[in-house]
């Protein structure tokens, strides 16, 4: 069971702003939460296979073909600096 100061503790770390008079709903909530959590560590999942999706769906793929012309000499004519086909930037970190 969390205590008064564990929740302004959370507060704090997370930069949230709770009001004194709400501390008590969120320490009877989050604990609500956390006893939900420890009754899920109980349950025998070891015969679970693990799933990537809960509805067995296969992502739809397209072909992958070129959709684009090649305009890099048109860009790289307007670049303030370029070199064997990269872009020049100033240094920014020492």
């Amino acid at each position: 069971m969390l205590e008064k100061t564990d929740i302004e503790r959370i507060a704090h770390l997370a930069r949230l702003q709770i009001a004194d008079a709400d501390v008590d709903d969120y320490v009877r909530n989050l604990s609500d939460i956390l006893g939900f959590v420890e009754q899920m560590d109980d349950v025998d999942t070891s015969k679970v296979e693990p799933m990537a999706h809960p509805l067995d769906a296969t992502q739809r793929l397209r072909q992958d073909v070129v959709t684009e012309t090649d305009q890099r000499e048109k860009f790289q004519a307007i670049a303030p600096q370029t070199e064997a086909g990269l872009y020049l930037v100033p240094k920014v970190i020492e």
